[in-house]
């Protein structure tokens, strides 16, 4: 099995789905492979990567064995996709102290602006084999 980094995401926010299918789209490479944070193989990785600090929106965990949380995550998942969207990786300068409030802001409101699900996203048949749940 080809070694990913793997992107963890609230399965049943309609602002992350659509998050995972723009990225999706912007990584042919398939550099990313992805789970929910509701599914048994995303609790498993938190509890094996010891990440201890709850975190409820996104999760990058790199083929390196280094993990990031919130706006860190964002940004450097935007840092691997094509086009412009590396660009914001230069956020990346702005201290955490300053990034993951605005991050957390958007995360706690996630529900009300852009809406909740049942159940976990389906992903497509071309699009399965990305993910590991």
């Amino acid at each position: 099995m080809e070694k990913r980094d793997i992107i963890l995401f609230d399965g049943v926010c309609h602002l992350c789905q659509s998050s995972v299918q723009f990225i999706i789209k912007r990584d042919p490479q398939n550099h990313f492979a992805f789970a929910s944070l509701q599914s048994e193989i995303a609790k498993n990785l938190i509890e094996q990567k010891e990440i201890t600090e709850e975190s409820n929106s996104v999760v990058l965990i790199k083929t390196n064995g280094k993990s990031y949380k919130n706006s860190s995550a964002a940004l450097r998942i935007a840092k691997e996709l094509k086009g412009v969207w590396k660009l914001a990786a230069i956020l990346l300068i702005i201290p955490v102290f300053i990034r993951d409030p605005i991050y957390r802001f958007i995360a706690r409101h996630r529900y009300t602006w852009f809406g909740k699900s049942e159940k976990c996203m389906m992903p497509t048949p071309s699009q399965r084999r990305r993910f590991l749940d």
